[in-house]
């Protein structure tokens, strides 16, 4: 995946979890945040980040938060990329042969999934949470209580119990990380939720992924520690 109209930009302040004020080439300008999550481990003033301008008609800033700079890594913070990145992962004979056919937000019960795959006999749904958080080298899921985590895998239980295969699909959007683990310092009950589902055979995955300033692409299988 490759943005386009990407610019160097300085992090200032984030009044919002909408948005940012950073300095660009132009000046001080408002930055939208793709990404809601708390990131205060990143978002620090003085920070080296990325914007993508889009100067579309009716939109309330021109730009948008892409990446940023921690340490000697680039972190993608665009909580809206995952489920493509996952999907043109899976669609180059990764986990699946090459003639698998995806879909985007598919219903299933109650229950929207963020992908639903077939291969020949094969029917899985999953769902892809986009990761950012990284401490000490342990990337860890979620930066903040998430109800609606929660409610994903108790549903994915149920995929699973009716014979669908099930996948919880963790894109970690960096490089350098040595395992993924649930944040049950942030929200034990998420934790506690994905041991279950590991238990019930719903399938828990993680990949880390190849970031630059203006693209990111999923790369290697990362371990899972529950």
């Amino acid at each position: 995946m490759r943005y386009e109209r990407m610019e160097e930009a300085v992090f200032r302040s984030r009044p919002n979890r909408f948005i940012a004020h950073v300095v660009t080439g132009q000046g001080e300008e408002i930055c939208h945040v793709k990404n809601t999550g708390r990131c205060r481990e990143l978002l620090v003033p003085g920070a080296r980040i990325w914007v993508q301008r889009n100067e579309k008609p009716g939109r309330k800033t021109a730009l948008d938060l892409i990446a940023v700079k921690k340490g000697d890594r680039i972190i993608n913070m665009d909580s809206q990329i995952p489920n493509r990145v996952v999907e043109e992962w899976l669609g180059g004979g990764h986990f699946f042969s090459r003639q698998v056919k995806i879909r985007r937000e598919v219903c299933y019960e109650n229950s929207r999934f963020d992908l639903y795959a077939e291969d020949k006999e094969r029917k899985a749904f999953l769902e892809v949470k986009g990761v950012t958080l990284e401490e000490d080298g342990i990337a860890r899921f979620p930066d903040a209580p998430t109800e609606r985590g929660v409610k994903h895998i108790e549903e994915l239980m149920i995929c699973q119990k009716d014979g669908y295969e099930a996948w919880i699909f963790f894109l970690i959007q960096m490089k350098g990380v040595r395992y993924l683990e649930p944040n049950d310092r942030t929200h034990p009950e998420f934790g506690q939720a994905l041991r279950r589902a590991k238990k019930a055979g719903v399938r828990v995955q993680a990949m880390d992924c190849l970031v630059t300033p203006d693209s990111i692409t999923a790369d290697q299988e990362v371990e899972v520690r529950l």
